[in-house]
């Protein structure tokens, strides 16, 4: 079985930063890509930004320079910085890990006070 463990997310001023960790564990090989995804409430889940096994980036145009993922795959595990954070990037923050199938973290709460 195969688990996804996130951390990090929490109560935050506006322009201030957290750091978000997510790691797998159990019967996962084969990792490709990595990834965060958010929902807020009322709305659709949407991708923030993603990692390739090689080490390939994309981001959502609303957190491109504010944003940094990264993984350390000897440990199976995936980050997201978060800099310069705006009310609106409160959301819950999933974590999603791709092998042979895809596998969702539970959501950690990013809360961005005005």
């Amino acid at each position: 079985q195969v688990q996804l463990v996130e951390s990090g997310g929490g109560l935050v001023q506006a322009g201030g930063s957290l750091r978000l960790s997510c790691a797998a564990s159990g019967s996962i090989f084969s990792i490709k890509t990595m990834a965060w995804y958010r929902q807020a409430p009322g709305k659709q889940r949407e991708l923030v930004a993603a990692i390739t096994g090689g080490g390939s980036t994309n981001y959502a145009d609303s957190v491109k320079g504010r944003f940094t993922i990264s993984r350390n795959n000897a440990k199976n595990s995936v980050f997201l910085q978060m800099s310069s954070l705006k009310p609106e990037d409160t959301a819950l923050y999933y974590c999603n890990v791709v092998s042979s199938k895809w596998y969702w973290g539970q959501g950690t709460q990013v809360t961005v006070s005005s």
